[in-house]
């Protein structure tokens, strides 16, 4: 059984993490709302962009653009963009990425396909490089998410783009955290290269469809910048997404650990004054038998 003084110092010390889970779960709270807003900004811009493309796509007939895989073969080479967080303590985010990740790993290796790794985020290249590090071949094999802003994301892209003209990976996709409220964040992966023109149930993007579209200066011309513009903008739009479910998860996770570390101390406190009550009552029932010997 702990002394009086252990249980003391185990009270104080959960203690101190509970001001420090209450701290972050304050920080998280406020970085939260700036990061939802740009989320929601960019979310409204990259699906109207990529509406315009799609549109602009469909209403081509026999248009050959390299962005949209017409010489793509069985045995492509895929490069997997990872987006995650540059922090721990942000429950299972990262960990559920890595998990995606390893699944389109796994798949890709069951049809003998080769996979390149890039990392937006140290968490997801510290949990992935361990296990695939020969993926990370890359010019960039990862950068931290909070040091990316929308010019350095047109820098990586521009990269991107350019060994993907080289023919040194055929697809790329996107796996990214979704933001959906702050205690639920969905791990989305989207297919950048080749495009994907394909419009399922989606009414309006079926109106662009039937939209006819006049091109100015010419039609591979107005495409080849739109494409490139469009990857660029998806990717961005997913590091933002990424950033909101961060602050999100740390919120509710440390919310959790504060609760968590009450209800440790409660416990703590009760053990603690039932033992001390107990040396109080042996105390005075020594004091009673020596008098009575007496």
């Amino acid at each position: 059984m702990p002394s009086l003084k252990d249980l003391r110092n185990r009270i104080d010390s959960v203690k101190s993490t509970k001001k420090i889970t209450q701290a972050m779960k304050m920080v998280a709270a406020s970085k939260l709302k700036k990061a939802q807003s740009l989320a929601e900004k960019g979310r409204s811009y990259s699906s109207g962009l990529d509406s315009i493309v799609k549109g602009l796509v469909n209403s081509s007939e026999n248009i050959e653009h390299p962005l949209l895989g017409n010489n793509l073969d069985d045995k492509s080479s895929s490069l997997i963009i990872v987006v995650s967080s540059d922090r721990g303590l942000c429950g299972g985010l990262n960990s559920n990425i890595v998990k995606a990740v390893k699944k389109k790993i796994n798949e890709l290796e069951g049809k003998k396909k080769s996979a390149s790794l890039v990392c937006i985020g140290k968490k997801g290249f510290d949990l992935l490089s361990g296990l695939y590090e020969k993926m990370f071949n890359f010019e960039v094999k990862y950068i931290n998410i909070s040091e990316v802003d929308y010019k350095s994301t047109e820098e990586i892209g521009k990269k991107i783009l350019d060994s993907f003209y080289k023919n040194d990976f055929q697809e790329c996709s996107l796996f990214y955290n979704h933001f959906n409220s702050v205690i639920s964040q969905e791990v989305k992966v989207e297919k950048l290269i080749p495009y994907s023109n394909s419009d399922e149930a989606d009414s309006e993007n079926q109106n662009n469809i039937d939209t006819y579209f006049e091109y100015e200066p010419n039609e591979e011309e107005v495409l080849s910048k739109i494409l490139p513009k469009n990857f660029i903008v998806q990717i961005y739009k997913a590091i933002l997404e990424s950033k909101a479910s961060e602050q999100g998860a740390r919120m509710t996770a440390m919310d959790n650990a504060t609760r968590n570390a009450g209800d440790m101390i409660d416990n703590l406190s009760l053990k603690y004054n039932r033992q001390r009550q107990a040396i109080i009552t042996k105390e005075l029932i020594e004091i009673i038998s020596g008098a009575e010997a007496l």
